[in-house]
């Protein structure tokens, strides 16, 4: 019976530890800059379309994450134009990120968990409305 309880407490402790390392970003606000000023990044919020009221990172594309793991409709066209190119994944606070950017990467696209829009601004990168509500 204490085996049971051990296996059900060993997996606990692995998803938890992986949504933390995958929560974690994998670029620093820095690195992620000269990046974009390259040209060798493209930044994503991967919010959902209610979340970007609150702002968006400037230059951000909108894509969101449950589009990602859906039917594609928006993300299709993206990732076939950015196939070369570093993609820079930010949300709300970094853990659906860094699961789209596990994701992705397993898929052979090179992509970061760039943190949170929380972290955008605590950087002081230029936040404001998304693209129509300006």
């Amino acid at each position: 019976m204490n085996w049971i309880f051990l296996l059900v407490g060993g997996i606990a402790a692995f998803l938890i530890i992986r949504t933390l390392v995958q929560a974690r970003p994998g670029i620093t606000p820095g690195d992620a800059k000269a990046a974009l000023q390259s040209g060798a990044a493209v930044l994503v919020d991967i919010r959902e379309p209610a979340e970007w009221s609150s702002g968006v990172a400037q230059s951000a594309v909108l894509l969101p994450f449950s589009d990602l793991r859906g039917s594609r409709a928006q993300w299709r066209r993206f990732l076939e134009q950015n196939k070369g190119n570093r993609l820079l994944l930010y949300c709300h606070s970094g853990s659906r990120s860094g699961m789209a950017a596990s994701l992705l990467c397993r898929e052979g696209f090179d992509a970061v968990n760039a943190g949170s829009l929380q972290d955008w601004h605590r950087a002081n990168w230029p936040v404001g409305a998304p693209p129509g509500r300006r």
